[in-house]
C-alpha cells in the first residue's frame, strides 16, 4: 500500500467512517437503554456494563432482543418533546385563526357559509 497513497486515504476515509459510525451506534443504545422504561435499574446497569465490557457481541445481542422496542421508544420520547414544545410556546391563537378566515372570506375563497361554519367551529373549541 505504500505505493498507492490514494488508496491507503480511501482506507482511512472508511475506517473513519465506520468508527463514527460505531460511535453513533453505542450512544444510540446507551440512550435507548436509559430511555427504557420496563428495564430496572440493575438491568439498566448490565446492559450499559456489557456494553462497556463486550460492545460489539452486545451491540448485536442488543439489537436482536429489544429492536423492536427502540423505534417505539424513540417515537414515544419525540412526541413528548413535540406535546411540552407546545404546551409551553402553544400554537396560534384563535384570533389569528379568525383573521386568517376573514381574510379567505375577503378574497372570494369561503363563502358565507363556510365562513360561519369554520367560526364556529374555531369558537366552539
Amino acid at each position: 500500500m505504500d505505493n498507492y497513497p490514494l488508496l491507503s486515504l480511501v482506507f482511512t476515509m472508511i475506517w473513519f467512517f465506520l468508527f463514527i459510525a460505531w460511535l453513533f451506534l453505542l450512544i444510540n443504545l446507551t440512550g435507548d437503554i436509559l430511555r427504557s422504561d420496563d428495564l430496572s435499574g440493575w438491568g439498566k446497569a448490565g446492559w450499559i456494563f456489557l456494553l462497556i465490557l463486550l460492545p460489539l457481541l452486545t451491540a448485536l445481542v442488543y439489537i436482536g432482543v429489544r429492536g423492536d422496542g427502540m423505534r417505539k421508544r424513540q417515537v414515544a420520547d419525540v412526541r413528548a418533546r413535540e406535546d411540552a414544545l407546545r404546551a409551553h410556546f402553544g400554537g396560534p391563537s384563535t384570533a389569528d385563526d379568525l383573521t386568517k378566515l376573514a381574510a379567505l372570506r375577503d378574497s372570494g375563497v369561503l363563502s358565507e357559509e363556510e365562513f360561519a361554519a369554520q367560526k364556529a367551529k374555531l369558537l366552539a373549541v
